[in-house]
């Protein structure tokens, strides 16, 4: 059983997305909560994929314990992102969270079979947001003994 207090390693969260403000509430948002993550934001879709590859300036980045990500950004949108992610059987075991200006946009991932762990609309409601991480937390956790 897993306690509300939990132990081990911050959990690793890579940000996607292109508005500062938006990124700045989120991170507050994180901060708020009662679970330590660490957070990487990258800003476009491409940047996502080169950080989650390790590829070029990112080849020392931590693998995250999940993604929050936005749907509508430049270069390659949210969806293609996902859409990604969940072909590459080195990335499709990590949880995404979908950021979103509406809800819409869940029924689209839907539709393309495109799984993602849940969906949040802008401005994220900080007490579901809240109960997203520490649940993902909590799965992460059931199956990994993390290092202190």
């Amino acid at each position: 059983m897993i306690r509300d207090t939990l132990v081990g390693r911050p959990m690793e969260v890579l940000l996607v997305e292109d508005d500062l403000d938006d990124a700045g509430l989120t991170i507050e948002t994180l901060r708020e909560g009662q679970v330590p993550c660490r957070v990487s934001l990258v800003r476009d879709g491409e940047e996502a994929l080169a950080f989650l590859r390790r590829e070029a300036h990112f080849a020392r980045v931590p693998r995250p314990d999940m993604i929050l990500l936005d749907m509508q950004m430049p270069k390659k949108d949210g969806r293609t992102v996902l859409a990604e992610i969940r072909g590459d059987p080195n990335l499709c075991r990590i949880p995404v969270v979908v950021l979103t200006a509406s809800l819409i946009h869940g029924q689209i991932l839907k539709d393309d079979d495109l799984r993602a762990e849940d969906f949040l609309t802008k401005p994220v409601d900080q007490v579901h947001f809240h109960g997203v991480v520490k649940s993902l937390r909590k799965f992460m956790l059931a199956d990994v003994i993390l290092p202190t």
